[in-house]
């Protein structure tokens, strides 16, 4: 009787706990259904934007681009850091390609990115704008939010208004990205005012935007501060003001403050400042001591990111270590291959430290990757392609000689043009082109010239084997040169034989040689019919022969004269960055500060020097002595 009493209690039991489990996987069933019918988020929280922003940066520098994009691209609608982000990778895609469809999806990109910014932005009313001409504006009444919001949308302002250059090459639409820039300078201005001013409730976010402020504030007093005189005092006349020193300081405050999320973004500009612009633009070294601290430090981080191998590879050729700059360039290219453009700048850059060493194959394997992949600029890619064939014509077979002349015909044919003006260094090269074929095919050492002109010398001069090596190839041209019967460009080219050896002796600080030969150039103005450049090249270059041995006043007096008595002739806002960065480097040291590091730099000593030139094959300075001229002269015009 307790046995059936007991049996059917446990019946009744099971019979219970099975209602009790049906009713819950119904109950979860439904929780389920419930979720599934909910909508997904449409805000983000301000804390976790950051957050993910980060992440994905961290994602992007080491090369994994799509868990960069699956973070940054479902909230790019509605959170302005997503937003921003999605819009930099296709800005930045754009920038690599120059592809017509990569350049609409970038400005669809950034138009959304400024829409969700602007409503996240303070909205006033136009008496309020009116209030802030007589009333500061109390930024403590701003939220995170509202603050940040700001930010970005400078940020991406600033994205497009540079997009702008590549969307439509018109007159009106570079008048109109210009006058978005002034917007964003502004905007960045009001961004130092709220830093400044405001009471921060949230250390976090004042690190955040404080890192943003810095970057944008000093990326910009740095470029305008690099710009000519003249250029400076028209920007300044519409609110534009640069300073170098302050621009410095603002981006290196942003990279101390390691826990800002634009931390490493102020690295990559401080980086590239000093190993590519400073290279290009300034001829003059940057701040390679701290450039390697600063490599050291990101590749620990990032030990396969592109960019940052990349500008270690520029950091070793700025040194003059070509091979090791060739590794390393090759490691930045062979690290991903999502973004193949990317492989470009490598290419580019590979090119140049193989023509260096004369190694004519190889640069010419890379000249060729450019011409048929690159869209930057093929006139530009076809000139050099044929310029390197033109250094080894002893070698090529008859297809290849038929090449050349191909090449020089084409390089016309895809001639840009912005804001209906064509580009300075294109246009240069077209002169070439038409040169090559009134010469019955010939150019005087082409790629000798163009390594002139990107300021590749100054590199050679750090490697005194490859600079004499390169010296002994100018003077077998100048023998052929002479043996050959004249024509009506003998001025010119004798001309640039000259500057090309004026410039080698200065890097070997031969000062006495390297005038002589400057002279020269500057002698042959009357007879020179096309190549003017030549004259104020020449000129600038004994202002940096003075310069050299401390004679800053010399050398400010023979760079006003060039500014003051050339114009109208090729590459001269080239040459004017370079006259404004050599009078703001002499008006800033005294004379004994700048002999001592131009001392520092040479590795061998004059009779060295010497020696190794009478076993190179010189013969024009095998018998010259070193000697410092007492004055440096005057250019003549």
């Amino acid at each position: 009787m307790c046995a059936v009493a007991s049996t059917a209690a446990l019946t009744k039991s099971c019979r219970s706990d099975k209602n009790i489990s049906v009713m819950s996987d119904i109950e979860e069933d439904e929780f389920q259904d419930a979720q599934e019918d909910l909508p997904p988020p449409t805000t983000m929280d301000f804390d976790t934007a950051i957050s993910e922003a980060q992440q994905a940066v961290h994602y992007f520098l080491n090369n994994d681009f799509e868990k960069a994009k699956q973070i940054l691209e479902p909230w790019s609608d509605n959170s302005m850091y997503h937003a921003l982000g999605t819009s930099l990778f296709a800005f930045l895609e754009a920038t690599l390609t120059f592809e017509q469809k990569d350049v609409i999806k970038a400005s669809k990109s950034l138009k959304q990115c400024m829409a969700v910014c602007t409503k996240h932005r303070r909205h006033t009313t136009a008496m309020q704008n009116i209030g802030k001409m007589v009333k500061k504006t109390n930024y403590d009444s701003y939220t995170n939010e509202e603050v940040h919001a700001e930010l970005c949308y400078a940020e991406s302002l600033l994205l497009k208004s540079m997009l702008m250059f590549l969307e439509d090459e018109t007159l009106v639409n570079f008048v109109k990205a210009a006058m978005k820039i002034r917007t964003c300078f502004l905007s960045y201005k009001e961004c130092s005012q709220i830093l400044n001013t405001r009471k921060w409730q949230n250390e976090s976010s004042r690190t955040h935007f404080e890192s943003g402020v810095r970057m944008g504030i000093g990326t910009f007093n740095l470029l305008i501060s690099l710009l000519p005189e003249r250029v400076i005092k028209l920007l300044e006349f519409i609110g534009f003001s640069g300073d170098k020193t302050y621009g410095l300081n603002q981006l290196k405050a942003g990279f101390d403050e390691r826990k800002g999320l634009r931390q490493v973004l102020c690295a990559m500009t401080l980086l590239s400042f000093n190993l590519i612009i400073m290279f290009v633009l300034c001829n003059k070294e940057g701040d390679l001591d701290w450039c390697e601290k600063a490599l050291d430090e990101q590749l620990t981080l990032y030990p396969d990111g592109i960019w940052f191998l990349m500008l270690k590879a520029r950091l070793e050729l700025t040194r003059g270590n070509i091979e090791d700059s060739i590794e390393w360039y090759k490691k930045s290219w062979k690290s991903q291959q999502v973004w193949p453009h990317f492989h470009h700048i490598c290419f580019w850059e590979l090119m140049w430290a193989h023509c260096i060493q004369q190694e004519w194959r190889e640069a010419l394997e890379y000249a060729e990757k450019l011409s048929k992949d690159s869209k930057w600029s093929r006139t530009i890619y076809l000139y050099q392609q044929a310029a390197i064939m033109m250094m080894m014509k002893s070698s090529l077979d008859s297809e290849e000689e038929i090449n050349i002349d191909r090449l020089m015909m084409q390089a016309p044919t895809y001639k840009q043009r912005i804001a209906g003006k064509s580009l300075p260094m294109e246009k240069f090269l077209i002169k070439k082109t038409e040169r090559y074929f009134a010469q019955k095919k010939n150019l005087i050492l082409p790629i000798f010239e163009l390594m002139y002109i990107y300021n590749l010398f100054t590199i050679m001069g750090k490697r005194r084997d490859k600079l004499m090596n390169i010296f002994k190839t100018i003077e077998e041209e100048e023998t052929s040169f002479k043996s050959r019967p004249k024509n009506e460009f003998q001025a010119e080219n004798k001309a640039l034989i000259l500057l090309l050896k004026g410039a080698c002796l200065r890097q070997m600080k031969l000062y006495l040689q390297a005038e002589d030969y400057l002279m020269q150039v500057l002698e042959l103005e009357k007879e020179i019919k096309e190549d003017s450049y030549l004259v104020p090249f020449a000129s600038v270059e004994l202002a940096m022969l003075a310069r050299d041995q401390g004679k800053n006043q010399a050398a400010i007096s023979l760079l006003e004269d060039v500014k003051k008595n050339f114009t109208g002739y090729s590459l001269e806002s080239k040459l004017h960055f370079r006259i404004h960065s050599i009078i703001m480097e002499v008006s800033s040291k005294k004379p004994e500060e700048i002999i001592e590091k131009r001392l520092q730099m040479a590795s061998l000593n004059d009779t060295t020097i010497l020696d190794n030139i009478d076993q190179a094959g010189s013969s024009s300075i095998r018998s010259a002595t070193y000697k410092v001229p007492n004055n440096c002269p005057s250019v003549k015009t």
